[in-house]
């Protein structure tokens, strides 16, 4: 399912976007639970004996008509309650992988929300284990490139963020392959990220990776909370940074990569056309955007859905198309050698296309 930019936008030359679709690409902000598509959340359902509020894909479909953040998260949190098995993870995570790789995704860092799956009785080995033998089938298979980033849900307590690092720590050693990170999402509004001090200290003692989702729907005060109390190595979304001048100065001289997921946005109403998205003015300004599709199930578009419709509704250019999935390369939480095999891939291809 693709969402068009808007009504108005330009339509971009044949030549253009076969380049962008054909662009070396990573994506560092994909939600695995937000890739549930309707006809995969029909079949675990069906699997699994679990009874569905809708009476046809279709109609699931319809419903993916949201206002702001929460009413998409009602809807994802329900979704949620078909993922039961670890094959369930498995067939989700590969799907998804089928998608990216047909963007020509190199490489993915992959949030997933165990409280989401506890809650419901599903162990966190069940989750971890379903996700990771899809990320290692795809990386022996294919080559494909991924890490897991184990997010805590904002809206939940930090004393549950304890339990569920204390649950996960034991998996560690077993899954280092792949597990390199720490994330902070679900509902931004009333829950800043100074909630979540302590186990985030704790998550950097031990030597994790740290994002934080902020500056969403939250104001940039979540954003300054995020670098200055959690830490973090890299803002997920960031768009409403430009509120702040000083803020927007500090994050392009620190060189802090915003994870931004346009055809989001556009679907929570965080913008009304994507024409308005400030992707290209901060961009602009020197910040360090990369592009990504959050949850592509939910939101219409996966990454070369994303890139299509800001390429074309901000009239962006080659160049700047280039640095946005350069930034994407330069923000991964790769190792140096690799984000130069990757780096080098992309001037390769820039020069040959």
């Amino acid at each position: 399912m693709t969402t068009s930019a808007t009504s108005t936008t330009p339509a971009l030359s044949a030549a253009m976007r076969s380049f962008v679709e054909a662009l070396p690409k990573t994506e560092l902000h994909l939600h695995i639970e937000g890739t549930l598509e309707p006809e995969l959340l029909f079949a675990l359902a069906q699997r699994n004996k679990v009874a569905l509020p809708y009476a046809s894909v279709e109609a699931l479909r319809a419903a993916y008509d949201f206002t702001d953040l929460q009413s998409f998260l009602d809807l994802y949190y329900a979704g949620a309650n078909v993922l039961q098995t670890e094959q369930d993870f498995h067939d989700m995570t590969a799907a998804y992988i089928a998608r990216a790789r047909a963007d020509n995704v190199r490489h993915a860092e992959i949030f997933f929300d165990p409280q989401t799956h506890t809650e419901r009785g599903i162990g966190i080995d069940v989750v971890f284990a379903g996700i990771a033998r899809a990320l290692r089938q795809a990386r022996d298979e294919h080559g494909f490139s991924s890490a897991m980033i184990m997010s805590f849900l904002r809206h939940l307590s930090e004393e549950d963020a304890f339990t569920t690092l204390k649950a996960a720590l034991p998996l560690r050693e077993q899954y280092r392959d792949l597990w390199n990170g720490i994330g902070l999402d679900s509902s931004e509004r009333g829950n800043p990220p100074e909630k979540f001090a302590k186990v985030f200290a704790r998550c950097r003692e031990l030597g994790f990776h740290l994002v934080a989702h902020a500056g969403e729907e939250g104001p940039p005060a979540y954003i300054l909370g995020a670098l200055d109390v959690l830490k973090v190595e890299r803002i997920d979304h960031g768009v409403r940074s430009e509120e702040d001048p000083a803020l927007m100065e500090r994050l392009a001289r620190e060189k802090m990569p915003l994870t931004v997921c346009p055809l989001s946005n556009l679907k929570l109403c965080v913008v009304d056309d994507m024409a308005k998205h400030n992707l290209a003015r901060l961009l602009r300004a020197g910040l360090a955007v990369t592009v990504n599709s959050d949850d592509p199930a939910y939101f219409g578009g996966y990454m070369n859905d994303n890139y299509l419709a800001v390429a074309s509704a901000l009239e962006l250019s080659r160049a700047e198309i280039v640095q946005l999935a350069r930034n994407g390369i330069d923000a991964s939480f790769l190792p140096a050698a690799d984000k130069g095999r990757l780096t080098a891939e992309l001037d390769q291809y820039d020069a040959t296309h």
